[in-house]
């Protein structure tokens, strides 16, 4: 062998100069053929064909074949579900980052808007071109699962450093790309995408949608027959390259008949949405030529979102749709139903049951009017009762009084007997558990005697409302449960009493049929696990709009989607509810009177003057009961009533009080009198550090002052341990102060709860940072505990002008230090003093009694460098809030230097 290899480098030398080069061409050029081969010969069959984005020789002219078989995934990686998903589980929190142009722009508000209908969370960045991107990761875990860019080009066109940024956290973490091209009168009608192999071609008008059957982004939407006629708009953006990363999900036809030049006469199909394999650059992407004003678009970026997400972010095929029809026997003359719309109805039902499984009309009835139109209606109402084992049904009022205007539950028991008596006299069920009320009164804002009498007579377990939180807008209606009553979010369909008839819907009748045909019913229900739909008596009789409305919607949803509809019972309904949003349990109270709706339909007997302006929050052992009473002895300032199982506290938004409802709460307050100097406050010191306090707070007393005292946080630890012996806590009494604070994660854990109880409500800047996401800094005032208790009279000064109380007072004459107790009390006649109880003012052995030389003052010395970094960050906080530091704060900061 080495002979051999001798001899060619001898006959190398021989070989003449010319000789030499005209091989090394004819190696090249062989080289050439034989990769040219393997990459457009082997390459196209080993890939489907036609996987990309087709151009002159792409899009087929048949619309069942457009030429879209899915090529090669490039596997997600660290998304839950999705195929390429490590063993450690999802690497990225389930937070969308969505790049709007500006808080205003319609597209952003659109994208928004489907993300929060589906409970997804979202961040929104105004796009930058230049400067900072957000910070995308958290140590080694991701913070957004999926980018959205409303403006593609915001993407394309971002500096070097942001770009390669974001590309790189992208390709890591497996994470994929939503963007937007929305043409303009300054587009180029023809352009290259600034570094991708992807051409666009603008301002077109497009005709004929259909949906690539083989696109692998498809789970919701449904392939089928092309929509005919033009597309919204005639700013259209398609999409043309070779390279097969690109994978067409929607195609149309040109309005005209020119074609694009460089497509060639072939393209009769271009693609206005493609969705990128990321075999370009290990990014997978969606791209949309145009903005989400057309219906099939909202339908699409539902699907992107869940297959980027790998589902993660994803609402499920099953559909539940209940129909109610209110107010039966209740419409006036020549609205009511007659024999053909009874029998239509009936026909309806069983029609529907075809595509929805279980389908059953859900009649609301008022018996006082039964017989109460003219004889061809009676008719209808008889005709109606025969067939009453055909239907579901539900009481309403007996005369359709609004429960909201009977203020004793047993007058309203009476009105509820009087329609149960009509009911079992006619046959009609009793035992359904489901009740509405008229025009939802009483139901929220919660008027409890409606409650108390629906159990006591009808047993009722599930009722539906439009205005929980609010009637608009409708994507942030919510369900909740009260006094053992689940209560369902109920939406509308575009039917209302006055809708009778098809010519005269408000608007023109097509107003209606885009409704049903991909608008607002038709999302409805595309973004909604469970949707309860209100109608009316009077939408099935005449034209009967209410049929026509559920059977164009139920053809529409079927042509064009792959849901799965089906009906259940309200109560099953109500579990099925709650097992797919069981957050939503607990409810969150809003203030009545910030909504006209919800005053017009809750009680004249209350009133939200009887709410408190001034909550004193904690955290506990900060000295909240000395300032309680101080706030109570100003003529302007009302305390609430003490309690029987907390004394001065409410507690009401940290606890199970919270479930017992706002009636409740208020009982606590006086009734408001005549002056305008009311100014009712309420102490309640572990509201500071709850979890939930601030939200639920700031839902029902949005305009409310919020007063936080805080003294050094290891002061606070060491009295709550004191304070928890003086309490006969075996948990103390057996345990030093050292001992609890120091305490591992082994620990007892009755042990680690008194940790937790010393230690937690410390984290001063944690728990005021959870109270300005939802009060504003200007709302909430922080006082130094240590200031109150040597010169209370000057913090009192400074309550008084951040109240802006009417009236003002000198505390230095009410106010007197009695060296007895150690603290100041009120000063009254005669020189004599009000003091707080004996467990109030407390003198403590110190925190190291026993100072060994070896290891002086170890339980502050702990204190002070576990608390070390909560103390800089409170530092920070209160800085920004334009509030001055407390001056034990200013002293311990000194100690961390």
């Amino acid at each position: 062998m080495l002979g051999c290899v001798t001899r060619l480098r001898r006959l190398v030398r021989l070989l003449p100069l010319q000789t030499s080069l005209l091989l090394l061409f004819l190696f090249c050029t062989v080289s050439v053929f034989i990769s040219a081969y393997f990459l457009y010969g082997v390459k196209r069959e080993l890939e489907p064909s036609g996987g990309g984005v087709s151009g002159a020789e792409g899009a087929s002219a048949d619309s069942d074949d457009p030429r879209a078989t899915p090529s090669r995934l490039l596997p997600l990686r660290g998304v839950s579900g999705g195929p390429g998903v490590e063993p450690g589980g999802a690497r990225t929190d389930p937070v969308v980052l969505v790049f709007v142009e500006s808080q205003y722009s319609q597209l952003g508000q659109e994208i928004v808007a489907i993300l929060e209908s589906g409970r997804f969370k979202y961040r929104t960045e105004i796009s930058p071109g230049k400067g900072d991107m957000p910070t995308l990761t958290d140590k080694d875990r991701g913070r957004f699962t999926l980018v959205i860019y409303e403006n593609i080009l915001k993407y394309v066109n971002l500096d070097a450093w942001n770009r390669e940024l974001l590309d790189k956290y992208c390709v890591e973490y497996g994470v994929g790309i939503i963007g937007f091209f929305k043409a303009n009168e300054n587009s180029l009608l023809s352009a290259q995408l600034k570094g991708f192999p992807l051409f666009l071609h603008s301002n077109l008008g497009l005709k004929d949608c259909t949906v690539n059957p083989k696109s692998p982004l498809l789970f919701i939407t449904r392939s089928g027959q092309p929509l005919p006629g033009p597309l919204p708009g005639d700013d259209w953006t398609v999409f043309q390259s070779n390279h097969s990363t690109y994978e067409p999900v929607l195609l149309a036809k040109t309005q005209s008949a020119e074609s694009i030049a460089s497509m060639g006469q072939n393209a009769a199909l271009l693609p206005s949405v493609v969705q990128d394999l990321g075999l370009h650059d290990g990014i997978q992407r969606v791209l949309f030529g145009n903005n989400l004003v057309f219906w099939l678009h909202k339908l699409v970026f539902v699907d992107a979102v869940a297959f980027l997400t790998g589902k993660r972010l994803s609402l499920s095929l099953e559909r539940y749709i209940l129909v109610d029809v209110d107010d039966i026997f209740v419409g006036k003359e020549g609205t009511r139903m007659k024999v053909p719309d009874v029998k239509a109805l009936l026909e309806t039902q069983r029609e529907l049951r075809t595509h929805v499984p279980n389908f059953t009309f859900n009649l609301g009835f008022s018996g006082k009017f039964f017989h109460a139109g003219s004889d061809e209606e009676d008719l209808g109402d008889d005709l109606l009762l025969s067939f009453v084992k055909e239907f579901w049904w539900f009481p309403h009022m007996w005369s359709h009084m609004q429960p909201h205007l009977f203020h004793n539950q047993s007058v309203l028991a009476e009105q509820m007997l009087l329609n149960k008596k009509f009911a079992m006299e006619h046959g009609i069920p009793t035992n359904m558990g489901y009740a509405v009320a008229p025009h939802h009164s009483g139901v929220y804002p919660v008027h409890i005697q409606l409650y108390d009498a629906w159990k006591k007579v009808w047993g009722i377990k599930v009722t539906s409302t439009e205005e929980y939180p609010h009637l608009k807008p409708a994507r942030f209606r919510r369900g909740f449960i009260h006094s053992g009553i689940s209560v369902l979010p109920r939406q509308t369909c575009g039917l209302f009493t006055h809708t009778i008839f098809y010519k005269d819907y408000p608007g023109s009748p097509n107003e209606l049929d885009k409704l049903i045909n991909g608008g607002e019913l038709f999302q409805t229900v595309l973004l909604n696990p469970i949707s309860i739909f209100m109608t009316h008596l009077s939408n099935y009789g005449n034209d009967r709009l209410g049929l026509y409305t559920f059977k164009s919607l139920v053809m529409f949803l079927q042509t064009w989607t792959n849901l799965k509809m089906q009906t259940l019972p309200p109560v099953q309904l109500a579990h099925k509810y709650f097992s797919l949003f069981p957050s939503e349990r607990d409810p969150l109270w809003q203030d009545p009177c910030e909504d006209k709706r919800h005053k017009d339909i809750w009680s004249k007997e209350k009133t939200c003057d009887r709410f408190p302006k001034l909550l004193v929050i904690g955290p506990q052992k900060t000295g909240t009961t000395a300032l309680y009473l101080f706030l109570g002895m100003h003529p302007d300032l009302t305390s609430n009533y003490p309690s029987k199982e907390t004394f001065e506290e409410i507690q009401f938004f940290n606890g199970h009080n919270y479930h017992r409802g706002i009636d409740w709460y208020m009982e606590y307050f006086p009734l408001p009198s005549n002056t305008s100097s009311d100014y009712y406050f309420e102490k309640s010191a572990n509201y500071f550090d709850s979890e939930v306090a601030a939200q639920r707070a700031a839902a029902l007393l949005p305009k409310a002052k919020i007063i936080t005292i805080l003294i050094n946080p290891a002061d606070r630890a060491y009295s709550w341990y004191q304070h928890q012996r003086a309490h006969d806590d075996p948990v103390a009494l057996k345990y030093s102060f050292h001992d609890v604070i120091t305490a591992g994660h082994n620990a007892p854990v009755r042990l680690r709860v008194l940790q937790n109880r010393c230690l937690v409500p410390g984290w001063y800047a944690i728990h005021l940072d959870r109270w300005l996401n939802f009060y504003h800094s200007s709302q909430l005032l922080v006082l130094d505990g240590q200031m109150l208790k040597t010169e209370p009279a000057a913090i009192m000064d400074k309550i008084q002008k951040y109240l802006s109380l009417v009236n003002v007072i000198n505390y230095h004459k009410i106010l007197a230090f009695d060296p007895k107790k150690g603290f100041w009390c009120q000063l009254l006649e005669g020189g004599k003093t009000k003091c707080l109880g004996k467990s109030k003012g407390r003198r403590y052995p110190d925190m190291d009694p026993e100072v060994i030389s070896s290891c002086p003052l170890q339980s502050q010395t702990f204190l002070r460098e576990y608390y070390r970094d909560h103390n800089i960050e409170l530092s920070k906080l209160l800085y920004k809030m334009g509030q001055p530091l407390p001056s034990w704060l200013r002293e311990e900061l000194v100690h961390t230097r």
